[in-house]
């Protein structure tokens, strides 16, 4: 421990988010994990209690160092990142900035574009306006602008007789995106290094909550088996998204590959600067692909924890 920076760690986990029960399975592995590379952990659930209840935790914690396992708005979105800034405690991943614009997928892709990272037409607009009428020519993708882990997504067809139904539930701003058809790839990438390219294949229906995270939801083939130049590509957006956003630590960009065009068949969808760290994760296992063990990926995200970023 000595070549350390850091010794006492608090684990975010939980938190109010529809990714509650995922960053809660995250925080577990991650929290045991650090246990066994020798930190002194403390695991804090950032429950309902918010802003003033974290705070007190933290207090009462003391850590030399958080590491943010929190998914979903709130605790990904630049709110906790910026109350961890006010107590000036070193943390995990991404700062405020990065992850505000990184949890706005509308913004992303203004930022993507910015950049070179081809994007799909899309359109901002409100639930009731998306339930009215077709925001987009079908087929099309209805999403909430600031959720992750394909929370309340809907797929309208190219054949649909009206435009999606949306649930009550769904937040008064969605994004519709034009459908892009093709393969499910990913990409993680560890500071200024992407890792490899995943192939996620659903074993039903398409890439949904339930596919990403249930055992047996997903196939993933790693490294992806498609041509040396589209993988290489996948590499590079990946590093040019994280940097874009000035992403920190680690981050995951998802992509869609049309086979049928080749290179130019590529387009990025959104980047997660707080990848999952569950048993069917995408990022961990890729580190692993690359010789890099779970306790290794935690310890160098955790000394990589900064603060004022």
């Amino acid at each position: 421990m000595s070549s350390r920076a850091f010794s006492r760690v608090a684990v975010l986990m939980g938190g109010p988010s529809a990714e509650r029960e995922v960053s809660l399975s995250s925080g577990a592995e991650c929290a045991a994990a650090l246990r066994r590379a020798g930190y002194d952990v403390t695991e804090i659930d950032a429950g309902p209690g918010g802003n003033d209840a974290l705070v007190a935790a933290l207090k009462d914690a003391r850590p030399d160092a958080v590491f943010n396992a929190l998914h979903g708005r709130w605790g990904e979105d630049g709110c906790v990142q910026g109350l961890l800034e006010w107590l000036r405690i070193p943390y995990t991943h991404s700062g405020v900035l990065a992850s505000a614009l990184a949890m706005d997928k509308a913004r992303t892709k203004d930022v993507y574009a910015a950049h070179g990272i081809p994007v799909v037409p899309h359109k901002v607009v409100t639930r009731e306006e998306a339930k009215a009428g077709h925001p987009l020519p079908p087929p099309y993708v209805v999403k909430p602008v600031n959720e992750g882990s394909s929370v309340g997504i809907y797929i309208v067809d190219a054949d649909a007789n009206g435009p999606a139904q949306l649930s009550d539930d769904m937040p008064d701003l969605v994004m519709a995106e034009a459908f892009a058809p093709g393969r499910e790839l990913t990409c993680a990438v560890m500071g200024d290094r992407a890792l490899t390219v995943t192939d996620i294949v659903a074993t039903s229906g398409w890439y949904d909550y339930d596919a990403k995270y249930k055992p047996g939801g997903s196939r993933h083939v790693i490294p992806a088996e498609i041509p040396a130049e589209v993988f290489d590509a996948c590499l590079e957006i990946s590093r040019k998204a994280h940097a874009a956003l000035g992403c920190r630590g680690l981050s995951r960009t998802d992509l869609r590959w049309d086979e049928s065009r080749g290179v130019d068949g590529l387009v990025a969808l959104e980047t997660n600067t707080q990848p999952g760290m569950t048993p069917t994760s995408l990022a961990p296992e890729q580190a692993a692909e690359c010789g890099i063990t779970f306790e290794e990926l935690v310890t160098w995200i955790t000394e990589d924890a900064s603060c004022l970023r």
